[in-house]
């Protein structure tokens, strides 16, 4: 395993240990993170979205990780999220596909993939599978996701 890899590793090892602050070693200061629920996240934002997740879950969030693959350039991964969902504590069982680049030996932009339908379906039941596949309700997602965020943000300081 190189180095990158290792890194990737460490990474998703802290997570599953619901360890944020090990998590956010593994970033780099020009972080830039990107997912569907989410959107782009950039430097604390990124670092910040984390520990809000795990603290949200209560120590109740399974990660599983797979297919860690990098070079000294970029990487991929294969990841697992399972959790209730906050909101709803509806079960959802998140299934995604990382890409990462390096600088400096850290990650500086990490992006993940998952099917924000399959997600809303499982988070939102019966609403979720109605609505999820539409561009109005992904944007509901992220902007509810984003004000989540802030709300947290703004009791860490």
């Amino acid at each position: 395993m190189n180095s990158n890899e290792q890194l990737i590793h460490k990474f998703y090892t802290a997570f599953a240990n619901a360890d944020a602050n090990t998590m956010c070693e593994c970033y780099h200061s020009n972080i830039q993170f990107q997912d569907p629920a989410f959107g782009i996240l950039k430097g604390n934002e990124a670092c910040q979205m984390w520990k809000m997740l795990i603290k949200k879950s209560k120590g109740n969030i399974k990660i599983e990780f797979s297919e860690i693959k990098a070079d000294e350039y970029s990487g991929t991964a294969t990841w697992v999220a399972t959790y209730n969902f906050s909101k709803t504590n509806r079960k959802v069982v998140n299934e995604i596909k990382a890409q990462f680049q390096f600088r400096d030996g850290l990650i500086v932009k990490h992006t993940d993939y998952f099917d924000i339908w399959k997600w809303s379906k499982q988070a939102f039941g019966f609403k979720g599978f109605l609505l999820g596949w539409t561009g109005f309700m992904q944007k509901q997602i992220q902007k509810q996701a984003i004000a989540s965020l802030k709300n947290y943000t703004k009791t860490q300081s």
